[in-house]
């Protein structure tokens, strides 16, 4: 089980961190990503960690701006996001793969339920 937090409201430039939270004792096992959906658009590749956190990959978008973590020890993803834009608008949800740094949406095998980031220009 997957719990994302820490979206909110921003003014365009600010920034926010994204937390997502993950239930069992295989965690480290688990490539993670996150992916974000803007209302009436697909859903889009953000980044992704592998496993161990040493390996990440990051959308186009993105890159430059935002930072993919992990805490093994905590069970917890992170994306640091930084000069947010009104374009990064969207739900954001976080997702396990057992493939490491995938950017396709099928290769992930669990959800979290997604939070809400609104940056205002």
């Amino acid at each position: 089980q997957l719990q994302a937090s820490g979206g909110g409201a921003v003014q365009a430039g600010g920034s926010l961190r994204l937390s997502c939270a993950a239930s069992g004792r295989t965690f480290s096992s688990y490539g993670m990503g996150w992916f974000r959906q803007a209302p009436g658009k697909e859903r889009e590749f953000v980044a992704a960690v592998s496993g161990s956190g040493f390996g990440t990959r990051y959308g186009n978008s993105v890159k430059g701006r935002f930072t993919i973590s992990r805490d093994n020890a905590k069970n917890t993803v992170y994306l640091q996001m930084d000069g947010l834009r009104a374009e990064d608008t969207a739900v954001y949800y976080c997702a396990a793969s057992t493939s490491a740094l995938s950017r396709w949406p099928d290769e992930y095998d669990f959800w979290g339920q997604g939070t809400l980031v609104t940056v205002s220009s």
